[in-house]
């Protein structure tokens, strides 16, 4: 229920009666009456022009755009793309970037690296960043191959930062203090942004901080207070026994997101411009945006009690991760072309922890006859990568025009795993003829780290057969290696029963290695059939690399006790391929005043790409699952229906399906697999949405701006066909409002997200099958859904300055 607070009333009456005075204002008093759409500026083609007159299927989210939408992440950006599926799984989990419904994976959590590749200007990167300081939103809809590289099965995301101004200095300070319904306490963000020239017209520094601070609507009510010693499952009909063993967290799935970024720019000439650019974002989260409501055994006292918007997890489950980026862009004007210089390098460290008492019990390694038995899992992962691009693209009136690059990068991963038990081995000890304790209570641990290399050349040359007709053919030659290295140990069993040393960890690195090489064509025609209508034709292709899934091989024969490592087939997996056959149109009609693209596709996919658990151990893997098909429609408008409302509406429609049998996708008997005709997990075949801008003028030449979003999507499953018990997750809607007051040099906007605070399941976590008994104690925690944000009411302020 929503507890209002005097931020809240205030809000809600502000905005109230900022809608009522906004209406009562005459339409004829708005300013420039004779103003159109605006025209974005994109440089996605590696060539700067405007959406409307690039032959691909792309969507252009401005800074303006954003701000009236409230979008400030890229799970918000994707509400607005037809054809692009970001599940909003809060700040502790990776939200699964889907295009045109690529994916194999169950609607959570995916271990396979995506189809979708981002970038923060030329540099790919593999970060959910605020969105700060951004001019705009570039997403590339279908594979990008030969431009764009690996990882561009479905498309490509870019963020485009504001980049330093050479001529004037400016500043802006802004701030949003907001809460949510379910949430005891207020969240918000402040920052500032700050551009100055050093030497007029040729450097200039620009810096920006931003700190985005999220209260949390989850809470984790039924966490053991010691481990080792705490029953995670008490008498649930006894209120003293559940304190005595539990503690409550509220709001635990918050977080605390720090964005930092400053780049110099230099223009020595007119001819060369560059710039050095240093970004960085710390994320800490508390814990994952899972709720077990409806998901626990009925059976189990639990179920009683657990709420809708509470976590079952024996322990609380923050993760701290921090992401730089140095990158040098260096364009250089040679007359007969453009050099482009863009050298990346980037590093990420995460440090996580997690429940994972279910998955020990359900190996039936005895854990669970131990009443105080509970588990959790501490993971470090360390990331840097160096990459390196250059291009030339040319310059002139020639029909003839053409783009050719080269591509290096280099990207080294370190790993580990440690599970811990507390309080078992003096269990194990006492009830099972164990020899000694083992004091830090290390069950398992396992190291993984790899090296992998990625080179490649690539070009696209582009003729002008007439006035109106253009055709691009483009290439990408590639190469890849991975280097991998894995150990696992068990050092607890090892210590009890063993008879290793009391700290003893003994880790058997084991070798694994791939290398493949490939080719990408791309073929575009356009036709102008006017000025503002132009239709296109594309095939192209896109990759994901290959690897090592850095298993330790299993032995022969397994040992009788516990084991984690891979079978044979479990060991490597190969890349996957999209091909995209697509017809589309861009038109603008009416003196700039209607904008309509639409896009025909159909996407065959090659050796899918899945995550799965091995068959020993229950270690996350990748393997490959055959072939899938996407075929569908995907349209874009905007329209400026008088001088003061302005709409823009997206739909897309995709059907998405296994197009061979895939017996072995759940498990390794074959029973219960995918089938041709199959459905796959994760997107909605429906998407639409429908933004409404007023703007007017009030109180002394000061702007008022209305604006509404709705942002819908159908039904969606969680498995593949609905095999291995899979489920059919509802479509749901969602309405966003604000009301913005612009002066001269400030803004202040009243808002409300989710206005009719709509519970929806955005994605699943496992399956209801874990609603079970299994060697003799309840698997109660693994299954449940991640859920949207709550109804959330803030406000908004900021003010800039220009000297």
């Amino acid at each position: 229920m929503f507890k209002p607070s005097m931020l809240s009333l205030a809000v809600y009456g502000a905005l109230t009666g900022t809608l009522s005075t906004s209406f009562a204002v005459s339409a004829d008093e708005a300013v420039n009456k004779d103003k159109s759409l605006e025209v974005i500026q994109i440089t996605a083609t590696r060539r700067s022009g405007s959406v409307q007159e690039a032959p691909l299927n792309i969507t252009a989210l401005d800074s303006d755009v954003m701000r009236d939408q409230n979008i400030g992440e890229l799970a918000d950006v994707a509400r607005w793309v037809p054809g692009l599926t970001v599940t909003d799984q809060g700040g502790r989990s990776g939200s699964p970037i889907i295009v045109r419904g690529l994916n194999t994976n169950s609607s959570g959590p995916s271990s396979d690296g995506g189809t979708v590749a981002t970038y923060i200007n030329e540099i790919p990167v593999a970060i959910d960043m605020r969105l700060t300081d951004v001019e705009r939103v570039e997403v590339l809809i279908g594979p990008q191959g030969t431009l764009y590289g690996a990882g561009t099965l479905g498309g490509a995301i870019r963020y485009i930062l504001k980049e330093p101004e050479l001529d004037f200095t400016s500043g802006k300070v802004y701030g949003d203090a907001f809460q949510n319904s379910e949430s005891d306490s207020f969240g918000g963000e402040a920052g500032f942004i700050f551009n100055t020239p050093l030497i007029d017209d040729k450097l200039a520094v620009r810096a920006s901080v931003n700190v985005f601070k999220d209260p949390g609507f989850v809470d984790y009510n039924y966490v053991v207070r010691e481990a080792g010693v705490s029953q995670p499952d008490p008498d649930w009909t006894d209120l003293d026994d559940i304190n005595h063993n539990l503690r409550q967290a509220k709001d635990n799935n918050g977080e605390t997101t720090t964005t930092g970024r400053i780049s110099l720019r230099w223009l020595p000439t007119d001819w060369l411009d560059s710039t050095l650019n240093y970004f960085y974002q710390k994320q800490d989260s508390e814990g994952r945006s899972i709720v077990h409501h409806g998901a626990l055994n009925p059976d189990n006292g639990l179920n009683k009690r657990i709420g809708k918007y509470e976590s079952a997890y024996r322990y609380e489950e923050p993760r701290e991760k921090e992401d730089s980026l140095l990158s040098l862009e260096i364009k250089a004007d040679l007359g007969f072309a453009e050099l482009v210089s863009a050298t990346g390098y980037s590093e990420f460290e995460a440090d996580g922890q997690r429940d994972q008492t279910d998955l020990l019990i359900r190996l039936d390694y005895g854990y669970e006859e131990f009443p105080s038995f509970s588990s959790f899992t501490r993971e470090l992962e360390e990331e840097e990568n160096f990459t390196q691009e250059l291009r030339l693209v040319s310059q002139g009136d020639s029909d003839l025009s053409w783009i050719v690059g080269g591509f290096y990068n280099k990207s080294k991963s370190n790993g580990s795993s440690k599970e811990y038990a507390p309080g078992y081995s003096l269990f194990a000890v006492e009830n099972f003829g164990g020899t000694q304790l083992r004091p830090d209570s290390l069950e398992y641990y396992s190291v993984d780290r790899s090296e992998v290399t990625e080179q490649a050349i690539f070009g696209e040359i582009a003729y002008q057969a007439s006035e109106k007709l253009t055709i691009t053919v483009g290439a990408r030659f590639y190469e890849y290696k991975v280097d991998a290295d894995s150990a696992v140990d068990f050092p607890l069993y090892n210590t009890v029963f063993g008879g290793a040393g009391l700290n003893d960890v003994s880790l058997n690195f084991e070798n694994s290695y791939a290398e493949d090489d490939g080719s990408l064509f791309k073929f575009n025609a356009s036709y102008q059939f006017s000025d503002t209508v132009m239709a296109y034709a594309t095939v192209s292709e896109g990759f994901r690399i290959g690897g090592s899934n850095g298993l330790a091989p299993c032995p022969d024969p397994l040992p009788a006790n516990q084991a984690g490592c891979g079978k044979p087939h479990e060991m490597l997996y190969k890349d996957d391929t999209t091909t995209n056959y697509e017809l589309g149109m861009k038109s603008t009609w009416m003196k700039n005043r209607l904008h309509f693209n639409a896009a025909l596709f159909n996407v065959d996919w090659e050796d899918a790409q899945i995550g799965g658990a091995t068959e020993v151990g229950q270690l996350p893997y990748t393997s490959n699952a055959g072939s899938a098909n996407a075929k569908g429609v995907e349209i874009a408008t905007r329209a400026m229906l008088t001088d003061s409302f302005t709409a823009y509406a997206t739909y897309s429609y995709t059907k998405v399906e296994l197009t061979e049998d895939a017996p072995f996708l759940f498990n390794t008997d074959g029973t219960d697999g995918g089938v041709s005709g199959d459905r796959l997990p994760g997107s909605p075949e429906h998407q639409f949405s429908l933004g409404v801008n007023y703007q007017t003028e009030i109180m002394d030449n000061k702007l008022l701006d209305i604006n509404y979003g709705l942002t819908a999507q159908s039904d969606m499953i969680s498995k593949v066909g609905l095999h291995d018990n899979g489920e059919t997750l509802p479509g749901y809607a969602l309405s966003n409002i604000s009301a913005k007051i612009t002066g001269d040099q400030w803004s202040s906007t009243l808002y409300i997200n989710n206005l009719f605070n709509k519970y929806a399941y955005t994605s699943v976590r496992r399956s209801n099958a874990d609603i079970t008994t299994a060697n003799g104690a309840e698997i109660q925690r693994n299954y449940g859904h991640y859920i949207n944000r709550p109804l959330t009411i803030g406000v908004k302020f900021d003010y800039q300055f220009e000297l």
